[in-house]
């Protein structure tokens, strides 16, 4: 450990505020891209107008609910925050066997091989758009004892190649990883071509960049992004939701969520039609 680092993260989130905790207090928040959010008005702390002191009230739950960005992080949780979300989805193929690893972005840890599905949900299923974090010895402890491996204990830096590689290294042949960026997408496909690729915190994306992600990624949010709705859409086998949608861009990405419908109790409305499908409550704008 490197205990003169900064404690500092810097996390994108909530209509893409860019917002910097430091020591356990958040010292920045900056001006959102995105005025309301249908997804963002479910949250546990709802925020149903994404102005600085709702991204405020909304930080501050979490990090007083299951600690984010502190030394009392909670990493397993077992409760579904969003039916087709990214570590919803991801958890649910390590339950079914569809993977065995997962490799994810930890605040406190950074990019982390977990195997456990409550620690996939623990991890992921409240953080969201996590630009750099610090190590914290307390939050890579508690991974460790899980069964979870941190990639890079000194730094906690965010490099889901280096996880990818890792993951291969320790034995893991099943291999999911949540990408933001196309250009790390695209590296992991060519270097390991098995690896489900899940491409999250897509806002702001280019049409040259969500093309690259289209062509990389198994599985996309479409989160408030215009062009991933276009591009991803025209390219999807199978959409997940109508507000902010999840693509199913391969056989494989398809195959997850078939199955997490196949044994979910939950009411499913299944019909072919021309995707992307759309309904009028989306992130607004999308940019």
């Amino acid at each position: 450990m490197t205990p003169a680092q900064p404690d500092e993260h810097i996390i994108e989130a909530i209509g893409r505020s860019r917002i910097v905790i430091r020591d356990g207090i958040i010292v920045e928040i900056g001006e959102a891209r995105i005025k309301e959010c249908p997804l963002a008005k479910r949250f546990a702390h709802p925020v149903p107008e994404i102005t600085k002191d709702a991204v405020r009230a909304n930080i501050e739950h979490r990090m007083k609910a299951f600690g984010m960005c502190t030394p009392r992080r909670d990493v397993l949780d077992t409760r579904e925050f969003v039916g087709f979300g990214a570590t919803e989805l991801l958890g649910f193929a390590s339950r079914a066997g569809l993977i065995d690893a997962a490799v994810l972005a930890c605040d406190g840890a950074g990019t982390v091989i977990v195997q456990k599905p409550a620690m996939i949900q623990g991890v992921g299923g409240r953080m969201s758009g996590l630009f750099s974090t610090s190590p914290i010895p307390e939050v890579i402890r508690r991974i460790e004892e899980n069964g979870g491996i941190v990639v890079d204990k000194d730094h906690a830096a965010l490099d889901q190649f280096a996880g990818v590689k890792r993951a291969h290294e320790e034995g893991y042949r099943k291999i999911a990883v949540s990408v933001a960026r196309p250009e790390v997408a695209r590296k992991i496909r060519e270097a390991y071509p098995d690896t489900l690729i899940f491409g999250v915190h897509v806002t702001g994306l280019t049409r040259k960049e969500a093309e690259d992600m289209v062509a990389a990624a198994d599985l996309m949010t479409a989160c408030a992004s215009k062009t991933v709705r276009e591009v991803a859409g025209a390219h999807a086998l199978v959409q997940a939701g109508v507000s902010v949608p999840i693509f199913a861009l391969t056989n494989r990405g398809k195959e997850i969520i078939i199955e997490k419908i196949r044994q979910s109790n939950e009411p499913v409305l299944i019909k072919p039609t021309r995707l992307p499908s759309l309904d009028a409550s989306q992130p607004d704008p999308l940019i």
